[in-house]
């Protein structure tokens, strides 16, 4: 039986091997001398077959499988199989077939998702064996096998080394697994790290990637001069595990490519560095023009560094628009040069490199965008209000999807009150983070006007609707009171709040659930209830208590029960720490709950006592200040702050004068004792004062600046009944 192997098509003679016309050109066929042959592979100690015999030589680049197509010679030697580098020693490891197939067995076909690169022709390694990994029992190590002649150059490859591509065949796939493994990764980092572990040891020995400081982002125009970066080395071990049964692999005298690479070079307009960057395909480093680039890249003193001949690829970087930077692959001096058609594998693996970078520099620049257009969104820091304490905690669904329209805030109102607020956004995407931050600059402008709770929602369910059909969201918005110990809550579709009492019992109150804001005409209903001491009132989203794994009320109720188990670890007299309380509920989360965005708040109630809140209501007449006077007088004397009494008098004196002077309605005047003397005094006035400096001929105007001089702040606030002017002091 004569078996005609089938051979690749070829260029003609003096083909450009970088012809950008295909992505590998096969290398030319040799000269074959009359009535001579290739020798093929053999066994051991076996004469290979002459011209003469009826046996076809194997060619070097023959179609791969074409020796299979006919019916086996099983006195003919069998060719190892495509994709497995030829055993040095050309004997029988592991089963007598050459390559270590076992004898009978089918031939080892390296993997096509790329997962093992190192088992490529050309990786130096036995198929599906790693550096530093262990060898099989029974297997042989290569290295300890005896060199063979490299059927290219007829030169003997040292034991231990990477032997070279053979084949198209073969760079084809090593450029598959390659462009595989670095669109595998997501960031800047990944890609770059994807770039060398797939080249090294496979095709170089080394590589070094520079990288545009910094990286332009899209369609931004780069200024300043063009500085590369060296972004990351790689290359092969000066010293291989003998654990295991590696032994040590012989490693040339000096390595070369220990001492190559500068950390930063700026590229000159018009050298020889720009010229080759600007010429994008890669060149090898023998070339003139390359080699008056290196010393500008790796640095005057690194030059010398750089192995001779073809054993170095400058290849440039270039992404969608511009060179981002620049890879440059070196082969040590045990191993055979860089070919020509190894132009067009560099070419390949820079070009997917760059664009790869690319796409995660723009991705990067979104993600930064949402993150800061999420962290925004969200109040930065929570307000210190008086008798209520905070904590808060805000989840993205993912950590590729950090925007979403879960949203809480804290608002202090007039009255020493404070405004609890949290709500929920549908979906995950910047819309719903914009729509999201619409309605909470709305609800803060809503709660500055002191609107009951029920009208805050009322006038949120206008907004959405005028926002857009489609605009829906749910809102929890509560009132506390910390001098009457009253919480007055408002809900629009969202799930209730739990109540952790100071005995350690969790409660889910009762509040109207309400329909969701944007469904337009629907009334809103406000409760309530009492606040006592020392409780805790938790805010959430359904992210926190529903997935698919359980419904919103089986998630309520689990919380409940975490609540209650929290609060028996610190006992029934102290309440658990604000902090380790939100960590503790967070951490009832499984695996598989995070279906969505997650906003926490909770409140701890301290309210204040009645013995350190003095009220009193004063008519509006010409002895009103003097009456505001001693009243405010006695109360610093009940306190003990007596050391206040004269700045307490001069200001109590000014505001109430000028409430008096306009009011037509009795003017409130309070006193609150708590880490500060607060002075508050209403009127039924709109109208807020402002500050001004008065003219030396004037008469009055100078009561707010007294007060901005000696209060430790001072503010005033419009209600729907008028206004309250405040200021606050330092207890001595």
């Amino acid at each position: 039986m004569t078996e005609h192997p089938t051979s690749f098509d070829r260029p003609s003679t003096g083909a450009d091997p970088t012809d950008p016309r295909g992505a590998l050109l096969p290398a030319p066929v040799p000269p074959r001398a009359s009535g001579s042959a290739l020798p093929a592979q053999g066994r051991t100690g076996e004469t290979p077959p002459t011209a003469g015999e009826d046996s076809p030589g194997v060619f070097e680049h023959s179609q791969p499988g074409a020796e299979q197509a006919a019916e086996p010679d099983t006195h003919r030697p069998r060719p190892g199989a495509e994709g497995v580098p030829v055993q040095p020693d050309g004997g029988q490891a592991g089963g007598g077939q050459p390559g270590g197939v076992p004898a009978g067995a089918a031939p080892r076909v390296a993997p096509s998702d790329g997962s093992a690169l190192d088992g490529v022709p050309g990786g130096g390694q036995a198929a599906g064996v790693r550096p530093g990994s262990e060898v099989p029992a029974g297997a042989t190590d290569r290295r300890d096998a005896p060199a063979e002649p490299d059927r290219r150059t007829g030169q003997p490859t040292a034991p231990g080394q990477p032997t070279p591509m053979r084949r198209d065949g073969d760079r084809l796939r090593f450029v598959g697994a390659a462009t595989r493994r670095i669109a595998r990764g997501m960031d800047l980092d990944e890609i770059v790290m994807g770039l060398c572990r797939a080249t090294v040891p496979t095709f170089a020995d080394a590589i070094l990637v520079y990288l545009r400081e910094p990286l332009p982002v899209g369609d931004e125009r780069p200024t300043g001069p063009l500085v590369l970066r060296l972004r990351r080395t790689d290359r092969i071990p000066a010293e291989r595990d003998t654990e295991g049964g590696f032994a040590p692999a012989a490693q040339p005298e000096p390595s070369e490519l220990e001492t190559v690479g500068a950390e930063l070079c700026e590229v000159r307009p018009g050298s020889a560095l720009a010229e080759v960057l600007r010429g994008v395909r890669p060149v090898f480093t023998d070339t003139p023009a390359a080699r008056a680039a290196l010393p500008e890249l790796l640095g005057e003193e690194r030059d010398f560094a750089l192995p001779d001949g073809r054993r170095a690829i400058l290849a440039p970087l270039r992404g969608r628009r511009r060179v981002i930077g620049a890879a440059l692959f070196l082969r040590g001096p045990e191993r055979i040069p860089f070919e020509a058609d190894d132009l067009l594998v560099a070419a390949q693996l820079a070009t997917h490199s760059a664009l790869g970078i690319d796409k995660a520099v723009l991705y990067g620049r979104e993600a930064y965008i949402a993150d800061e257009l999420q962290r925004t969104m969200l109040p930065e820091n929570l307000p210190r209000c008086t008798g209520v304490r905070l904590a808060s905690r805000y989840l993205p669904a993912a950590e590729t999807a950090r925007v979403g329209g879960d949203w809480y805030d804290a608002i202090p109102l007039p009255g020493s009150r404070v405004a609890l607020v949290v709500g929920d956004v549908m979906g995950h995407s910047m819309t719903s983070a914009a729509i999201m931050g619409q309605l909470r600059t709305t609800a803060q402008t809503l709660a500055g006007l002191d609107l009951p709770p029920q009208e805050v929602l009322h006038h949120l369910d206008e907004q959405a609707q005028r926002l857009g059909t489609d605009r829906m969201a749910t809102c929890l918005y509560a009132v506390y009171d910390p001098v009457s110990h009253r919480i007055t809550v408002a809900n629009a579709g969202h799930p209730p709040p739990v109540l952790l009492h100071l005995g350690g019992e969790a409660e889910v109150l009762r509040v109207p659930a309400g329909a969701p804001i944007g469904v337009g005409g629907v009334d809103f209903e406000a409760v309530e209830l009492d606040a006592p001491a020392g409780a805790t009132l938790l805010l959430y989203t359904d992210g926190l208590v529903e997935s698919r794994l359980r419904d919103v009320w089986t998630g309520i109720e689990q919380l409940r029960e975490r609540l209650a188990a929290t609060a028996q670890l610190t006992g029934p007299d102290h309440p658990p720490p604000l902090e380790a309380l939100c960590d503790e509920v967070l951490d009832m989360l499984g695996p598989g709950d995070r279906d969505d965005d997650i906003a926490l708040l909770a409140a701890r109630f301290d309210g204040i006592a009645p013995s350190d809140v003095s009220y009193w209501f004063l008519d509006p007449e010409d002895a009103a200040p003097g009456k505001a006077r001693r009243l405010a007088r006695r109360a610093l004397a009940r306190w003990g702050m007596e050391d206040l009494t004269d700045a307490v008098e001069l200001l109590v004196s000014e505001v109430v004068t000028n409430a008096v002077r306009y009011a037509s309605k009795p003017v409130t005047l309070r006193l609150l004792r708590t880490d500060v003397l607060r002075c508050e005094v209403g009127d039924d006035v709109p109208q807020l004062p402002r500050l001004r400096q008065a003219r030396a001929t004037d008469e009055g105007g100078r009561g707010l600046y007294l007060v901005n001089r000696l209060a430790r702040r001072w503010g005033a606030t419009r209600l729907s009944t008028g206004k309250v002017v405040w200021f606050e002091l330092n207890r001595g």
